[in-house]
């Protein structure tokens, strides 16, 4: 008897995950993925954001969340996954550009998920919890010491300015007249990702 209920539970798994789209976040195999915001501007967007961010952490997982308004490599690589999504579903989309498809945006296993609406139905029918188990735990629910919970922090090679300077004689050797050069280590914004809870 009991082997019959963990094949109909292996089957309902491999069906769950059949119906939603294999495609993958840089480094999201084992994890929770989920594209927001922080801007408040549009605040229904804000709130959309946190809401799915809760049902998350009501699960205890771990949640890498990417902020693509404080990154623009984020905003790309969503919009990059965005287009595979749509080409996945409709195989004439290729070449065509992603749907417009605001945040949030979650992704959990390498499985495309959805936005509020499909995570909150899913929730709603307890697909969600089946979905995360055997994901890393969140492992408390303080908030990082190093960036308060932003995920960023300045960056340590140029203050945040975006800027270095760069001497002619290498490395150690700062005679003759420096250069100024955009930093190499840190995105638009002067951030890098914090090196705590990263």
């Amino acid at each position: 008897m009991s082997s019959k209920v963990l094949a109909i539970d292996q089957v309902e798994e491999k069906t769950l995950l059949d119906g939603l789209a294999a495609v993958c976040p840089p480094r999201g195999e084992r994890r929770a993925v989920l594209y927001v915001t922080s801007l408040r501007g549009i605040r229904k967007t804000f709130e959309d954001c946190g809401k799915v961010r809760m049902i998350l952490q009501g699960f205890g997982v771990a949640i890498d969340e990417r902020d693509v308004s404080m990154h623009a490599e984020f905003r790309q690589e969503l919009k990059e996954l965005l287009v595979e999504v749509a080409e996945r579903k409709n195989a004439a989309a290729k070449g065509s550009p992603a749907p417009p498809m605001p945040v949030p945006r979650l992704f959990i296993g390498g499985r495309y998920v959805g936005g509020v609406e499909e995570v909150s139905q899913m929730n709603e029918d307890g697909l969600i919890g089946r979905l995360v188990e055997g994901l890393p735990r969140q492992s408390s629910v303080a908030t990082c010491e190093g960036c308060g919970g932003v995920r960023f922090v300045p960056c340590l090679e140029c203050s945040g300015s975006c800027k270095v300077v760069v001497f002619g004689g290498g490395v150690g050797d700062f005679s003759g007249s420096g250069v100024v050069v955009r930093c190499s280590y840190c995105n638009e914004n002067g951030l890098i990702r914090c090196p705590v809870c990263l």
